[in-house]
């Protein structure tokens, strides 16, 4: 079955220092992020686009929904798979460039999944299952750059994970 999603949620600049945007150091890049019955989420841009390093900024949510996006194919690429994962984090790096115009785009992202799954025999599925969810991954299918998967497999040193 097919269907469509629709997402929504409200972006709030919170940066006026009182001036508006007369000018380009004028005004503070401040922004609340608001989707109903969720935490807000405080952002910003980037530090060198004068942007508040402690906040969220768009290419750190970018990289986020494709790490996440990854991770949560994975899980249910390994469910089919048959692989028991017990543990998984991800290093995730990104490269933007500027195109000197004052815009530009992201060039590649590399995700690099460690995860640890129950017994060594699922080793080969859980690597193989990396393909498997970079084709399920929404966010990873919409963007026009390449994502590359770097994964590391370890089997757990505990014997004893429950399986349903």
């Amino acid at each position: 079955m097919f269907g469509e999603h629709r997402y929504a949620l409200r972006t709030i600049w919170t940066g006026n220092r009182g001036a508006g945007t007369r000018g380009y150091r004028d005004y503070d890049r401040s922004v609340t992020i608001e989707v109903e019955g969720k935490p807000d989420l405080l952002a910003s841009s980037d530090k060198p686009f004068r942007g508040d390093p402690a906040r969220w900024n768009p290419e750190d949510l970018l990289l986020a929904a494709l790490s996440e996006c990854h991770l949560l194919s994975y899980l249910h690429a390994c469910v089919q798979a048959g692989v028991v994962v017990v543990a998984y984090r991800d290093e995730a790096t990104g490269v933007m460039v500027e195109d000197g115009r004052g815009g530009g785009a992201f060039r590649e992202v590399e995700l690099r999944p460690h995860v640890v799954v129950a017994d060594a025999a699922m080793v080969d599925a859980a690597t193989a299952a990396h393909a498997q969810a970079n084709e399920w991954c929404f966010i990873a299918n919409s963007v026009n750059f390449p994502v590359r998967h770097v994964p590391t497999i370890e089997v757990s040193a505990s014997a004893s994970v429950v399986s349903e």
